[in-house]
């Protein structure tokens, strides 16, 4: 499987439609999920054992964009979603 990088490319596109210039990137890899806004480290799955709500990530992406200091994002869900 491709892991988690469809979820981070939809993560990333949303917020891409809310904040065209921001500048968000991530790594993603076999177990690591990372979001870096501005160049700082936002958000890790290796630190919280589950994915970012995109709600928060929005919320620090606006953070950033206003100016505003970058709170690291400190809560997660868990990683398996049953739809």
């Amino acid at each position: 499987g491709r892991g988690y990088e469809p979820r981070y490319q939809d993560l990333a596109s949303t917020v891409k439609d809310e904040f065209p210039e921001a500048e968000v990137s991530g790594f993603v890899g076999r177990s690591s999920f990372e979001i870096q806004i501005n160049g700082q480290l936002v958000f890790s799955k290796l630190e919280l054992g589950g994915f970012p709500y995109e709600d928060d990530v929005l919320n620090a992406v606006q953070n950033a964009h206003d100016g505003k200091p970058v709170q690291k994002i400190t809560k997660s869900r868990a990683p398996c979603v049953i739809m």
